[in-house]
């Protein structure tokens, strides 16, 4: 594991690193969905995890710094050990998880073709839904949950935000519909969203140029 400079880790630190056999679990919660096909990353998959934090004195860019990158099921566990849940982070705050190359930015030329799937949750869910739907999240990612079509995944963000936080699993075509359906109907069972709450996808070009609440959603599962 290659930890970045030490000032992002200071924000996001929950306890001292040292690693030990102790520390290279989930939580309990997490670890009984954890099959025994899970015990390795795919070969040479790289991923990279960033933190975002809005200060308005200093450029988008500038406030998106660079945690550390993984290539092992030891070093992920251990990296996630340490740092803090999304629950305990400030408002404005982000985590992404991407495709080591990738950067978490609409302009990358990966993702300016793609989309998301987007679920937004309410304020109450911050306490009882957040980290685990986020925990779920980071895992259908790095063990490749979605068949082929994890592919075309590029990362995921985890917003933390006043009026409710938001988690979206980013794809690099949004014209690949059969890919994108399969993540997105994957991705809804492993978090075991009533099949009535509906989670939309929708294309970074459309949500750049409009407000959020103008977005339409291309697909919806």
């Amino acid at each position: 594991m290659r930890w970045q400079s030490a000032s992002v880790l200071q924000e996001v630190l929950s306890s001292r690193v040292e690693l030990s056999h102790s520390n290279l679990r989930g939580p309990s919660f997490i670890m009984k969905t954890v099959t025994e096909s899970f015990l390795s990353l795919p070969k040479d998959r790289v991923w990279a995890l960033w933190y975002f934090k809005n200060d308005k004195s200093k450029s988008w860019t500038e406030n998106l710094r660079l945690i550390s990158k993984f290539d092992t099921v030891e070093d992920f566990w251990a990296l996630y050990n340490h740092i803090q849940q999304p629950s305990k982070l400030g408002f404005g705050c982000d985590y992404c998880l991407f495709k080591d190359g990738i950067k978490p930015m609409w302009e990358d030329d990966r993702n300016k073709l793609g989309g998301r799937w987007l679920m937004t949750l309410s304020k109450q869910q911050r306490h009882n839904d957040l980290d685990r739907y986020w925990t779920e999240t980071l895992l259908c990612l790095i063990g490749e949950s979605f068949d082929e079509a994890s592919e075309d995944v590029c990362g995921a963000v985890v917003n933390v935000r006043p009026k409710g936080d938001k988690i979206s699993i980013w794809t690099g075509n949004c014209q690949n519909r059969d890919a994108i359906m399969t993540i997105g109907q994957q991705y809804k069972e492993r978090l075991s969203i009533p099949i009535k709450t509906l989670i939309g996808y929708q294309s970074h070009d459309d949500t750049s140029s409009k407000s959020g609440s103008t977005t339409k959603n291309m697909y919806s599962v």
